[in-house]
C-alpha cells in the first residue's frame, strides 16, 4: 500500500483556510499514487484549547469536508480534527479515518498536561486497530496514536502484535524536535513495524513547528522525511515485510512484562 504524510502550514483556527490548504497537499498525494493520505493533528485549526468554540459535532462540517475529498479522489484518509460529544461533556481531540469503509474514530489517550489539554479535551479510553484495505487486495493493521501518545512506549507495545503500521499525528513544537524525531524512530525499532509519523510546520498559537514528518521501515530506517516546509511524502507499506522481520529477528516473543 502506498502511504503519504501531508505536512502543512497549519493557518490558527482558521477552518476553510486549512481545508483548502489541505486539499490541495491530498491532490498532490493521490497523484503521486497514494492510497492512503495522513494528514496532522488538529488539521483545521491547530493545536488550539478553544475548544468550546472549534470544537465540531461528530457529522460535522470538517468530516464531510474530508468524505468529499477522499471519495472524489478515491483515497483513505487519517486526520486529526476536534470533535464534541466525550464523556462527561468535553470535547475530544481524536483521529478519524474516511474512505474506507465508513468512519472510524481514535481518541486521544494523553492529553498534554504540559499545555492544560487535559482542561478542553477528555482522554481516551481504548486502543484501536484499523484494517485498510490496498488497491492490490493487501490488508495494512492500521494503529493511530496522536502527539503526546508518542512518550508512552506502552501503549504502542501493547497494539504491536496486531499492528503492521503505526500512525502518530502531531503538533509536536520545533523546541522539542529531537524528541520527536528519536522517539518515532524508536517506536518502529522497538516494535518491529512500520511508524509513519506526520508533523505541522509553521507557527501557531506562539509556537514554532519544524514539521520532521517521517516514514520508518521495520528496522527504523528512514524511509521518508521532511522539514521545516510544507511537503508530501511517500513510501510502500509492506505487511508481509513487518511478518517477515518479525520471524527473522522475534524480540518481540521475548518480551517478559
Amino acid at each position: 500500500m502506498k502511504i503519504a504524510l501531508c505536512q502543512l502550514d497549519l493557518a490558527w483556527e482558521q477552518r476553510e483556510e486549512n481545508w483548502r490548504r489541505a486539499e490541495r497537499r491530498i491532490q498532490e498525494a493521490a497523484a503521486l499514487g497514494a492510497e492512503l493520505v495522513i494528514l496532522p493533528e488538529m488539521f483545521c485549526c491547530g493545536f488550539s484549547m478553544a475548544a468550546a468554540r472549534l470544537a465540531e459535532p461528530e457529522e460535522g462540517p470538517t468530516l464531510g469536508f474530508l468524505r468529499e475529498v477522499a471519495e472524489g479522489l478515491g483515497v483513505a484518509i487519517i486526520a486529526g480534527l476536534p470533535e464534541r460529544g466525550a464523556a462527561g461533556g468535553m470535547a475530544a481531540n481524536r483521529a478519524v479515518l474516511v474512505g474506507a469503509g465508513g468512519v472510524r474514530r481514535y481518541q486521544k489517550l494523553h492529553p498534554f498536561r504540559f499545555a492544560g489539554e487535559q482542561e478542553h479535551y477528555a482522554a481516551g479510553q481504548e486502543i484501536c486497530a484499523w484494517p485498510i484495505r490496498g488497491r492490490g487486495g493487501e490488508v495494512v493493521r492500521v494503529t493511530p496514536f496522536i502527539c503526546y501518545d508518542l512518550r508512552f512506549p506502552e501503549v504502542f507495545r501493547a497494539a504491536a502484535a496486531e499492528t503492521d503500521l503505526f500512525v502518530v499525528i502531531a503538533n509536536w513544537p520545533e523546541r522539542r524536535r529531537q524528541h520527536w524525531q528519536t522517539l518515532a524512530r524508536a517506536r518502529a525499532i522497538e516494535n518491529l513495524c512500520y511508524v509513519a509519523a506526520v508533523n505541522r510546520v509553521g507557527e501557531g498559537g506562539g509556537l514554532t513547528y519544524a514539521g520532521d514528518s517521517a516514514i520508518h521501515d521495520p528496522w527504523g530506517e528512514l524511509l521518508a522525511g521532511a522539514a521545516v516546509q510544507e511537503a508530501v511524502l511517500v513510501a510502500e507499506i509492506d505487511p508481509a515485510r513487518v511478518a517477515e522481520t518479525r520471524r527473522a529477528f522475534p524480540a518481540l516473543e521475548d518480551r517478559r512484562f
